[in-house]
């Protein structure tokens, strides 16, 4: 990926970057985000902007000096304004090391010192518009004029960058907002506030300071703290013999949050019978196919939701069931001989993509299920002005876990990546909101963890790969952390999942 300002110095083959597609997504809002942080240094010098999360087709920002004004939006939205009918030029350079440190250090831009300060380049990679500068972590867009399709709407104590989205990307759209997606990163946030780390660059100080072993411990326990609370929410929720159903998009930990939940039930007294949606997919030759006529393993139609119901409905009045499952190389369900009854005090645990879809279990009664969404919201970002795309956490989750377990190369997951995407969109995230209970199964230090496996397979992709320049944009990514020793990992972590050596049974 180059800019559109890019000197090429070798004979190449070009391709345009369409707005639609998500390379162009990202380029799009990459250079938004910096018109604003170009507004916001304009208008309030003296306040730190920080960028949050994503939120649907925006991104939440706040001041870390307090809430915002009430006439912060109208200000900004009319200085953006400014800037973009002055048709600016947007110019990519590099300062000295020195430069970049003093400047980003005197404008208040904690986090891009950081990441300068970790480094000994003497030559750093900068945008400039006028006399504002900050980091490259990728393409922007070569003039201020083009940016014209953004709204800044009010949310909670900051407020949303709204952009066009790829369906309709010469509009505004309006969108609902998943007040469970907002709340997870709102308590996330605060654990990065108490632990002291909200940017790459306070991850790698604690990294090499040595202190990165306590840290690991903190951010594990977390974890096994929320996970307990979520055992007390399924028992306080009522009678024992009931569905657990778990969902979550790709590489989010499922698996792992599922075994750990399961040990969390025995401690109060529950018997967590496990049950694998998996094994309920209908026979291959009633596997619906996508639009290019290759199975979708992925649409609700894939599971046979009739003998689902059934079993469950039999172990729910004292049955036994014959324990099925389902042989992947064959594409045929298969019966071992294991007959399964509900225990004493009981719970169903089921784990799947499909887990919060009501048209799962459509003879359950909703008080017999308890439905927990989970996925990996990372609360770190780059610096103040740059955030970490959550996709692209779980994306380097699954690059490893699928060359680790499966044999897969890097360029083999990142093909696969937008039909995974695709079906997350489709299955999953229209149903987070019905959750009784989330887990963020993000850890902060994973990716100075994951760099160990990632990169190597990263530089594999050549650049006659057709998603050559996906791998050198998570290469780059990757480098902002400094590496952790993968020792340092506890057996039953969730990120084991991922990188080998767990303590579970998988």
């Amino acid at each position: 990926m180059r800019a559109l300002t890019y000197r090429l110095n070798v004979s190449a083959r070009v391709t345009p970057v369409a707005p639609e597609s998500a390379e162009g997504q990202r380029v799009y809002r990459r250079s938004v985000c910096f018109l604003l942080a170009v507004a916001a240094e304009h208008l309030y010098p003296q306040r730190r902007l920080l960028i949050g999360h994503s939120l649907g087709n925006a991104y939440y920002y706040s001041f870390a000096q307090g809430t915002r004004g009430e006439s912060t939006i109208h200000d900004l939205s009319r200085e953006m304004r400014r800037l973009v009918d002055q048709d600016l030029p947007i110019r990519r350079a590099v300062a000295s090391y020195s430069e970049a440190l003093d400047y980003f250090r005197s404008h208040n831009m904690e986090g891009a010192a950081l990441l300068v300060e970790r480094h000994n380049y003497s030559e750093v990679a900068v945008y400039r518009c006028g006399e504002f500068m900050n980091l490259s972590h990728g393409p922007v867009a070569p003039t201020t004029g083009v940016l014209s399709l953004w709204k800044l709407e009010p949310y909670d104590e900051g407020f949303l960058l709204v952009f066009p989205d790829a369906k309709n990307p010469t509009a505004i759209t309006d969108e609902k907002r998943s007040s469970v997606i907002f709340e997870i990163y709102r308590e996330y946030k605060q654990w990065g506030r108490v632990l002291g780390v909200s940017s790459a660059g306070q991850l790698n100080r604690i990294t090499g300071s040595g202190e990165i072993r306590q840290f690991i411990r903190v951010n594990e326990s977390l974890h096994d703290k929320k996970i307990a609370n979520i055992a007390d929410q399924v028992c306080a929720s009522g009678e024992s013999e009931k569905v657990i159903l778990v969902a979550g998009p790709s590489s989010s930990g499922k698996t792992t949050f599922s075994k750990k939940l399961a040990v969390q039930l025995q401690v109060l007294g529950l018997t967590p019978l496990v049950i694998g949606l998996d094994d309920y997919f209908v026979p291959r030759e009633r596997t619906p196919r996508d639009a290019d006529g290759n199975y979708d393993f992925e649409c609700i139609q894939a599971i046979d939701v009739e003998a689902l119901n059934n079993d469950l409905l039999t172990l729910f009045a004292g049955g036994e069931i014959d324990q099925r499952r389902f042989n992947f190389r064959i594409g045929q369900p298969e019966f071992p001989g294991t007959r399964l009854r509900m225990p004493d005090r009981g719970v169903l645990l089921m784990e799947g993509i499909h887990g919060l879809n009501p048209a799962l279990t459509p003879r359950i009664p909703r008080e017999k299920t308890f439905r927990i969404y989970v996925s990996a919201l990372t609360q770190l970002n780059l610096d103040d002005h740059n955030r970490i795309a959550t996709t692209d956490n779980r994306l380097i989750r699954r690059i490893v876990r699928d060359h680790q377990f499966r044999g897969h190369s890097a360029a083999a997951t990142l093909g696969m990546w937008p039909s995974v995407r695709r079906g997350e969109d489709q299955n999953i995230f229209p149903f987070q909101d019905s959750a009784d209970g989330t887990f963020n199964t993000a850890l902060d230090y994973e990716l100075g963890v994951l760099r160990n496996h990632a990169e190597p397979l990263l530089r594999q992709v050549k650049p006659t790969d057709e998603l050559f320049h996906e791998a050198v944009r998570l290469q780059t990514f990757l480098r902002n952390f400094s590496v952790i020793p993968e020792k340092y990992v506890p057996a039953d972590s969730i990120l084991r999942e991922f990188i080998g050596g767990s303590g579970f049974h998988y």
